[in-house]
């Protein structure tokens, strides 16, 4: 039977229940992305304002003169503004319908992976306030994350610790999305984001300001996802995919173009990252739970990543 929905959960059952509450959270969560790889989550603690003033000053940004946001064009694309059409889905020449801004966590000096992660960056001058917004709501949603990769690892059986210390210090990214009104010339084949599956381990989208995220069922339809910035969908990615021999889906999913030619539309993804050094390979545990082969290669977090931003644009093959 074809489902219409995501399944929605509460936070609040697993930080403010009891030992049966939190025990109920972790099998339904875990389930859920044995499943379809995909939920809405409620009660995930971060205030609605914060994530409104978020899409206030990324709206903001973006509506300013190509020429503005192309002083920001830094960075090899890994950090700051992305222009429209750079990126496109693997095995999808097609470019996506989108420009984006990527941020990733702050480093002091002498932190072992400054020279490692490209450095933020801000345009202070032309939008004093998006880094205060932006910068914020990165920490409050890479700390939801850590919550969530431990309600992961309990119920791998593995303790609360096992995926929360491999994010420590990983190359996490939240990407500011925005898809322009289409207009009259769409390329043939672009969409404002392809069929894709994400890279990471789990990704947190946070809100939408409009419909258009769909994700394919297991008989290949496809299930509406509505635009909510009281709701947080989260998805499993290829990494954690690969980790698991498959356990845990990386479900595709896409943002399909609107009705009209008019509308244009927000997002903002977390994409929760471990470090570069973690060995990806498919645990014995989990290939014993998913028939007794390794499905997936032996790779490292970080040649799993520059080989995916290969395949969608992001950087050259050098």
């Amino acid at each position: 039977m074809a489902r219409d929905s995501i399944p929605t959960l509460d936070l609040r059952e697993y930080t403010n229940g009891d030992q049966g509450s939190r025990a109920a959270f972790i099998q339904k969560m875990g389930e859920a992305l044995e499943d379809i790889g995909f939920f809405a989550l409620t009660g995930h603690g971060i205030p609605l304002d914060d994530i409104s003033q978020a899409y206030a000053v990324s709206e903001e940004f973006f509506d300013k003169d190509d020429s503005v946001k192309m002083r920001w064009n830094q960075s090899g694309n890994q950090r700051g503004y992305v222009p429209f059409g750079v990126e496109h889905a693997k095995d999808n020449p097609a470019p996506d319908l989108k420009e984006f801004w990527q941020t990733g966590r702050t480093l002091s000096d002498g932190h072992a992976m400054k020279e490692v992660y490209a450095t933020n960056i801000w345009p202070t001058e032309d939008a004093p306030e998006f880094e205060p917004a932006i910068d914020g709501l990165y920490i409050q949603m890479e700390e939801l994350s850590r919550t969530l990769l431990e309600v992961c690892s309990e119920y791998l059986g593995k303790g609360p610790n096992w995926l929360p210390d491999m994010a420590i210090d990983g190359n996490t990214i939240l990407r500011i999305l925005h898809y322009p009104a289409l207009g009259a010339d769409v390329p043939d084949g672009a969409v404002r984001s392809a069929q894709h599956e994400d890279i990471n381990f789990i990704t947190l989208l946070v809100g939408a300001s409009a419909d258009g995220l769909e994700v394919m069922d297991h008989d290949g339809e496809w299930i509406k996802v509505q635009g909510n910035h009281e709701h947080i969908i989260i998805d499993s990615g290829d990494m954690l995919q690969n980790l698991t021999n498959g356990l845990f889906k990386a479900v595709t999913h896409r943002v399909v173009n609107p009705p009209d030619s008019t509308s244009d539309r927000y997002s903002m993804p977390m994409f929760t990252h471990p470090r570069d050094d973690v060995d990806l390979t498919p645990r014995p545990e989990f290939i014993a739970r998913t028939g007794g082969e390794a499905l997936y290669p032996s790779i490292s977090a970080g040649e799993f990543l520059r080989q995916r931003l290969i395949e969608i644009g992001l950087i050259k093959d050098d």
